[in-house]
């Protein structure tokens, strides 16, 4: 194998089986991690690096800082010095001379503190940091306790372990930061569920509610503190070892399997040899072993340190112990995993819709035993959102680094069940901000691929996906481009961003001097309405003549469920607003199969698989054609229709997928529903809105709501941003729905003062 970067050769490590005593069948291996070039932390520096790198929180030749006396060190030194960042270390007294000298080897400069502080060595390195960053703008600090990076530095590592054995039953791992066995164990369960995760811990540490024993000898696993990335819900069972048995186990596993490593390793095997003598024939169990042994050559391999220390004197047990979990053990004990099971969860909004859903997704987070919170840049943005409840964390929620800022300072892993928003424009955020701490997500590339429509027509075309003819126009927008894409495409054709919603500057067109007008116009928006930069494309595509509908899926557990499929009404040319929305649609089921079809196959062309899904397509002479694929609900208060017409609540069952929890997508027939906007009929003010109770009275009728506030300027709908309000109604057939919405608009009159008249 050869690599063009050093940094290109971390990973890869090889997986070895042991020859422990288990029944036939009993598969046993060991993740040799210490192949790496210093250790495990390899990996962990070089994602943490290179993921700062990507979102912007460390620039080209800044400086790296780390505290650390070990592998850690390591890795920071060898990524860091390899992608040209000055790396300083700070340490203590306590470092091995091994680890010293490589460092130094390696160019960085290291930084020992002379004493300890408050709390110990630990502060004293702190507080040295601190002073370091201080003095160095710009510096990066990795912060592998609490930075989601360092477990999700193990999805490779899970990734090879798959390639190499295809399926795992019992996954055994150390625990100290928290990050090889959850990032490994949680990437593992995305597709292999029933797991079985094992922790091994040390004597003295507190990690999982043992008393904190700071003098324990054992480095690389335990801590006294719970670091933020720890995620004790994912581990089933915990065992501990005293530093006895787990300096005899280090040796044994240098005698017995020819692996000179560090306790680390050698208390994994420990436990791998207890799990595998009571595994089942058949179970397939893979340990993880972090580091190697030639930084432990004056401690556990000497037998001089052993006499000075006293390690003999400590019990030794011979097999765990099984105890009732918060016993507290001095020796190798096991128990099945109580911790973290009653904390608080929360959800994360990322910003959310300013009407409809926006707040009640807030108020439903309570209901599914989770608690709500907002991330946004503009909390006055949100009428009502005090009430709610919410916990509002103020940010810059157009920087994923400042996303990730928050949610690290905020939170422990384990407390986030989480990441969802109601807002379109920042699906892309949420996917990018759910990968990175691990949590149940759509791909970052698919949500992608679907916000921009340019790359979606291209993934439709790809897999022969029916859609309407298309071209992409980019700046600057030449009379010849424009000229060869209505060739492409036709006249009359449409004009659109490939990255706004709500119809915005969608329009008809009906030659090229429409077309270059459009699209100048749309160019010249730079950011949307939540300041987000546009990707400033064009594009065109053919005019599809036909009934409109939406299609709306529900991805889980790797089908996509149809809920149903919508009736839309729009206006006319040259804009296209949506005015009317039936549900569910009244259609031939030779056609609603086939609507159904062509969404399912946009959808999984685009890679979409968790949630729902809003498919527009266009029922022409020629079939089916998909304009869209949306990676959220629907909008248009169409969950609100869907839950009227079949009691889904289908708002409440997208915050439980983003939560982890399954989906309840079982519908009654309870009928139909559907929903007429207010349109202004002329530009001018609105002066108020008269015969609401009226509209109300209306049998059928359960909602009528006014959105537009009297005294604004109001015009003929150019975008759903436009309408004025809307009546929502209910009734047993859709012939019934469509007279109630239409009675009820005739008794409301907007009382408008036009423009001549002011």
């Amino acid at each position: 194998m050869i690599f063009d970067d050093i940094t290109d050769a971390i990973g890869h490590t090889p997986l070895v089986r042991l020859r422990v005593p288990a029944a036939e069948g009993v598969e046993v291996y060991a993740k040799l991690e210490l192949q790496n070039l210093f250790g495990m932390k390899d990996r962990v520096a070089a994602n943490i690096v290179l993921e700062a790198k990507r979102v912007g929180a460390l620039a080209d030749g800044a400086h790296i800082v780390e505290s650390s006396s070990g592998t850690m060190a390591l890795g920071v030194a060898l990524v860091g010095t390899a992608l040209g960042h000055p790396v300083h270390i700070v340490t203590d007294p306590r470092i091995d001379r091994m680890t010293l000298a490589k460092l130094r080897a390696l160019g960085c400069r290291v930084h020992v503190v002379e004493a300890m502080t408050s709390h110990g060595w630990q502060s004293a390195r702190l507080e040295a940091l601190e002073r370091l960053m201080a003095d160095l703008p710009g510096a990066f600090w990795p912060q592998q306790y609490s930075n989601p990076d360092n477990p999700g530095a193990y999805r490779k590592l899970a990734r090879e372990v798959l390639d190499d054995l295809g399926s795992v039953d019992v996954l055994v791992g150390s625990v100290g930061s928290g990050g090889s066995l959850c990032g490994t164990s949680r990437a593992l369960r995305e597709s292999l569920p029933d797991l079985h995760v094992v922790g091994v811990d040390c004597v003295g540490s507190a990690l999982f509610d043992q008393p904190d024993e700071p003098r324990r000898r054992q480095s690389g696993l335990g801590n006294s503190l719970l670091p933020k990335n720890l995620d004790r819900t994912l581990v089933d069972e915990v065992h501990w070892l005293n530093d006895h048995e787990a300096f005899a186990a280090t040796r044994a596993l240098a005698a017995e399997q020819q692996i000179f490593a560090g306790n680390t390793s050698g208390s994994v095997y420990r436990v791998l040899t207890d799990v595998a003598s009571r595994a089942e024939p058949g179970t397939r169990i893979v340990g993880i072993f972090p580091d190697r042994g030639d930084r432990y050559a004056d401690t556990v391999y000497s037998d001089e340190y052993w006499a000075s220390s006293g390690l003999a004197d400590l019990a030794v047990a011979d097999a765990p112990e099984q105890v009732d979990y918060g016993t507290e053990v001095d020796r190798w004990s096991r128990s099945v995993n109580k911790s973290g099971r009653d904390l608080d969860r929360h959800l994360v909004f990322v910003e959310a819709n300013t009407t409809g859903t926006g707040m009640l997704a807030l108020d439903l987070t309570a209901g599914l035993g989770l608690r709500p919170v907002l991330l946004t840049g503009k909390p006055e943005r949100y009428a009502g959102l005090a009430a709610t409840g919410a916990e509002v964390l103020v940010c810059d929620t157009n920087s994923p680094s400042a996303l990730r800022t928050a949610v690290q300072d905020r939170f422990r892993r384990e407390e986030v069940a989480g990441v969802v928003s109601t807002s379109d424009f920042y699906a892309p955020a949420v996917a990018d901000l759910a990968a990175w701490l691990g949590l149940p997500r759509n791909p970052v590339d698919a949500v992608r691929t679907c916000r921009d429509k340019s790359l979606l027509r291209r993934r439709l075309a790809e897999e022969g996906v029916p859609q309407p003819r298309y071209a992409v126009l980019d700046e600057p927008v030449t009379a010849d481009a424009v000229a060869a894409a209505v060739a492409d495409v036709g006249l009359p054709c449409v004009v659109k961003p490939v990255d706004d919603s709500g119809s915005n500057l969608v329009v008809l067109c009906h030659d090229t001097a429409q077309v270059a007008a459009a699209a100048e116009r749309v160019l010249a928006v730079r950011e949307n309405v939540r300041g987000l930069p546009t990707a400033r494309r064009v594009l065109v595509e053919q005019y599809a003549r036909g009934p409109e509908f939406s299609v709306e899926l529900f991805g889980w557990a790797g089908e996509s469920h149809l809920v149903g499929v919508t009736r839309k009404s729009v206006t006319g040319g040259p804009h296209f607003v949506e005015h009317r929305h039936l549900f569910p649609a009244p259609l031939d089921p030779a056609d609603a199969d086939a609507l159904a079809d062509a969404a399912r196959r946009a959808v999984e062309a685009a890679g979409m698989t968790l949630g729902a899904t809003h498919t527009e397509v266009v029922l022409t002479e020629r079939g089916p054609a998909v304009v869209e694929v949306n990676p959220r609900l629907a909008g248009g208060m169409i969950p609100e229709l869907i839950r009227l017409a079949t009691g889904v609540q289908l708002l409440e069952q997208q915050l439980r997928v983003g939560a982890g929890l399954p989906p309840e997508l079982a519908a009654g027939d309870t009928g139909h529903a559907g929903i007429a906007f207010l349109l202004a009929p002329e530009h001018g003010v609105l002066r108020g809105v008269d015969g609401v109770a009226a509209a109300r009275a209306v049998p059928g009728v359960v909602e009528v709501t006014v959105t537009a506030r009297v005294g604004a300027t109001v015009r003929p709908p150019a975008n759903a941003y436009d309408r004025l309000g809307y009546v929502i109604a209910r009734a047993a057939s859709p012939e019934e729905v469509d007279a109630a919405l239409t009675a009820a608009l005739g008794r409301i009159d907007t009382r408008i003062e036009s423009e001549g008249d002011q």
